[in-house]
């Protein structure tokens, strides 16, 4: 062991005067304040990010491909989709799902109320498996899914029949059976879709056997949306319909969303801002520290300047001795998180407005490597900040020590 390290260990484990000890430990209550405010902003806004990409990727998947003559109104020109090519997209890397779906506007009709709605022909139940509150998935072409929000508001339940009107060179009613509700807090997205058999929505159209609205693609890991999608474009943009050739789009869940995400990017900022302004309030708490300890052992400090350490050496003990005060504030902020963290995820004891934040309860995430590098970066800051008042040492002699004693 060095001398510096043998010296640091001994003033942290003992050496600290009655005066300087209310001071060192305000430091080290602000070090685990601090942190543990740092990892459970992280935790909160990675997990908050994931739940809304993951409930806008149920009802859109990550990457579209329509015709580029579709519109924004879910009316969708119909394109051809063959095996050939679903093979052909499920082979591109990342790519974990490729599903064909179908839409249609509507009116759904009771005998108190209408309300607007979009019937969505879909062959991919799993997300909306793990969202169903009650009933089961439709089979066959007369059953479909509502969401809760819509339930409520047309006064229908599981086993409840109801009435859709599809306006297009003729009015057309369809009797469904509610088989299952479903609810994912998407308030906009919850009263509008229907969900039931793409055979429906082909059958109202007229549509061929091979025809529908577009394919949905879903892919393992959003980091790598961009690429995917350049991938699911190349091969698909020069296919064209047989019957009536046009050029097929390829779209993502961001151009499908702009506004949820560009609010999502707001999160980021002000991550950004919590995690500078907590680093400052630790940075301010462990320079005083440092200099606190500095001036209680100012002896120490005359003693070993007057046996012939230089200012390097000593800077080094009181250095090293406050890192061991910010690893002790860092383990103790980490774990406290890690906790309470861990509570929310397994009780969900905070709750949340789901009309306004789309999450009944504050969700958390455990991003591990955000986590370790957020870490690294606290112990980084604090190192470097504490290197100028520890320079300190260099304006104290031992003769003005032994005058002032």
């Amino acid at each position: 062991m060095k001398a510096e390290t043998f010296i640091a260990r001994r003033l942290y484990y003992g050496n600290t005067s009655s005066h300087a000890k209310p001071a060192v430990r305000v430091a080290l209550i602000g070090m685990i304040i601090g942190v543990m405010v740092m990892m459970i902003t992280v935790s909160v806004v990675v997990g908050f990010k994931r739940t809304i990409v993951s409930k806008v990727t149920g009802f859109g998947a990550h990457i579209q491909v329509v015709s580029f003559r579709s519109n924004n109104t879910y009316e969708y020109e119909p394109i051809s989709v063959s095996d050939t090519l679903v093979e052909q997209l499920r082979t591109i890397p990342h790519v974990s799902e490729v599903n064909v779906f179908a839409t249609k506007p509507g009116i759904v009709k009771t005998d108190s109320a209408f309300q607007g709605v979009v019937f969505k022909g879909t062959d991919y139940w799993r997300w909306f498996e793990d969202n169903l509150v009650r009933g089961t998935l439709p089979e066959g072409e007369r059953e479909v899914m509502i969401s809760q929000r819509l339930g409520r508001l047309m006064k229908l339940d599981v086993d409840s029949s109801m009435l859709c009107y599809f306006v297009g060179d003729e009015v057309r009613v369809r009797k469904f059976r509610i088989s299952g509700i479903y609810e994912t807090g998407l308030g906009e997205f919850d009263e509008r879709f229907v969900l039931g058999a793409v055979s429906v929505v082909r059958r109202l159209n007229d549509w061929d056997d091979d025809e529908v609205s577009g394919i949905e693609i879903l892919i393992d890991d959003m980091r790598h949306l961009e690429e995917t999608r350049d991938a699911v474009y190349f091969a698909t943009a020069n296919r064209f319909d047989e019957d009536d050739p046009q050029p097929l789009y390829t779209r993502d869940l961001v151009d499908l969303n702009y506004q949820i995400f560009s609010w999502l990017d707001l999160l980021d900022m002000n991550v950004w801002v919590i995690l500078i302004l907590m680093l400052s309030v630790s940075g301010f708490n462990i320079v005083s520290g440092l200099i606190i300890m500095m001036l209680d052992n100012i002896r120490l400090i005359g003693l070993l300047k007057s046996l012939g350490a230089d200012n390097r050496f000593i800077r080094r003990i009181f250095i090293t001795d406050a890192c061991m005060l910010v690893l002790k504030g860092m383990l103790w902020g980490n774990v406290i998180a890690l906790i309470l963290c861990a509570v929310q995820y397994f009780t969900h004891v905070l709750p949340l407005d789901a009309a306004t934040y789309y999450v009944s309860s504050v969700p958390v995430a455990f991003p591990w490597l955000g986590f370790v590098a957020l870490n690294a970066g606290i112990l980084l800051v604090s190192f470097l900040v504490l290197l100028a008042p520890s320079a300190i040492v260099t304006r104290i002699s031992p003769a003005q020590v032994m005058r002032f004693e």
